[in-house]
């Protein structure tokens, strides 16, 4: 439960237990903690921020009902899916996530999903609510890439780069999970600032979105040992759908910003709504 983690060139040695404290003797750990955070002050933006898209708190956690178990379920069936070979002979395991087994493209998969059948049911914009949940997912990424630090996992192969990272005195590797996190820092603060001066339509801010973290994680994804593979093909999962989702946004970008559209949604129904109330 204990790891031995420092940063040789830094000079910075931590000693992480990864269980934060005991409750009726259930241990809680900090993994949970820290991914909790992220989603508490994810929410927390979109909540002070929910009203300059037109919509309400009310609506905001009537969403919520929706997205985080169809996250936590998407995060799940992702990881089992692309590991079906171990899975399918320990079935007993299949529900099992306390000693791992989410991904995060699973749960972001999961939430987007949720919120568009939502949007759907009420007849909301759902491009004006993915922008939003965007922005917050991009909070919950940054900080919930902590918690694979206190684990000592997801991260990169051997390096002598200058943050290069020993676990229990092993050879320093790249932390993976600390390069992620500021990508995603940085985006949020170049994201934030498009949606609060440069906003030309709504589905924007989701568009960019996709091309960041895409980009970001494509080249992170490179560098980690601990990728999911499409079977035997040697092609890891999350650069395929990092690598779709830039070309995705990308083309979408220029689409939206050429015709001049209002939304997102006017690229394949022109008498869609821009407004995003009800």
């Amino acid at each position: 439960m204990i790891n031995e983690i420092s940063f040789p060139a830094l000079g910075l040695d931590f000693t992480i237990n990864r269980v934060a404290f005991s409750l009726f003797g259930l241990n809680i750990y900090w993994y949970g903690i820290i991914i909790a955070l992220g989603f508490l002050l994810g929410v927390g933006y979109i909540n002070h921020r929910i009203t300059e898209t037109g919509f309400t708190s009310d609506l905001l956690f009537d969403c919520l009902l929706w997205a985080v178990p169809s996250s936590i379920v998407g995060a799940r069936l992702y990881y089992v899916a692309f590991r079906w070979d171990y899975y399918s002979v320990h079935l007993n395991e299949l529900l099992s996530t306390r000693s791992g087994g989410m991904a995060i493209y699973g749960g972001v998969i999961g939430a987007l999903l949720a919120v568009a059948l939502f949007g759907r049911k009420k007849r909301l914009n759902i491009p004006a609510m993915f922008d939003i949940a965007s922005l917050g997912l991009l909070i919950g990424q940054l900080i919930g890439r902590w918690a694979n630090f206190i684990n000592a996992e997801a991260h990169g192969g051997e390096t002598t780069f200058f943050l290069g990272m020993s676990i229990n005195g092993g050879a320093p590797v790249h932390p993976t999970f600390l390069y992620e996190s500021l990508w995603n820092l940085v985006g949020f603060l170049l994201i934030h600032t498009i949606s609060k001066r440069w906003l030309r339509f709504r589905g924007q801010i989701f568009l960019c979105y996709l091309i960041w973290y895409g980009t970001g994680r494509f080249w992170i994804e490179g560098l980690r040992t601990d990728s999911l593979y499409i079977g035997a093909t040697g092609i890891r999962v999350s650069q395929l759908l990092s690598a779709a989702a830039v070309v995705a946004g990308a083309s979408l970008m220029a689409l939206c910003l050429r015709r001049g559209v209002q939304t997102l949604e006017q690229l394949w129904n022109p008498h869609a709504d821009p407004r995003a109330q009800r």
